[in-house]
């Protein structure tokens, strides 16, 4: 039983975090809902591991250091208030021995796809993908930032981190 709870809270945990990347690919919104369901299958990801009490206090305190950095750079303007929710819950899913390899793949992934979305062909295929999917077109970057949807970095190494163990 407790490997099943195990491999559903997993699966939860892939397929939420799958629709955070999309919805921020599609929108630049990452629904409260979602982040709402990651932290409510957390527990059972404990309750099914064999990880101990004290290694969930952990994954709290951790979770609740990067909520305070990632706070004071949405404050500055420098990240969006979705992607700070969102690596929160995925630090907390990763624990205090894997956040640092989530923040490097993360900042990896976003550095890649900062530079895809730079490019013309970057900035176009994002336009029309969001065209595509009903949703409204990047806003004009001449001259401004280029928005970047970093849910899509987040999300891929929150998988990567927290799937990691089962292919290794």
């Amino acid at each position: 039983m407790t490997a099943a709870l195990h491999l559903i809270a997993v699966g939860a945990f892939a397929a939420l975090m799958a629709m955070a990347a999309f919805e921020d690919f599609r929108r630049f919104v990452i629904p409260n809902w979602l982040i709402l369901a990651l932290i409510a299958v957390w527990p059972l990801f404990v309750l099914a591991g064999t990880a101990a009490f004290a290694a969930a206090l952990g994954a709290l305190a951790i979770a609740a250091a990067v909520f305070l950095v990632g706070a004071l750079l949405f404050g500055r303007g420098l990240v969006g208030g979705g992607d700070v929710k969102l690596l929160t819950v995925a630090a907390l899913w990763a624990g205090p021995a894997a956040t640092p390899e989530l923040l490097v793949v993360t900042a990896a992934l976003g550095g890649v796809l900062s530079l895809v979305l730079l490019s013309p062909l970057g900035a176009h295929l994002s336009f029309a993908g969001r065209l595509f999917l009903g949703a409204p077109g990047a806003p004009a970057t001449v001259g401004k930032r280029v928005p970047v949807p970093y849910g899509i970095a987040i999300a891929g190494g929150a998988l990567f981190v927290t799937l990691q163990p089962f292919f290794g």
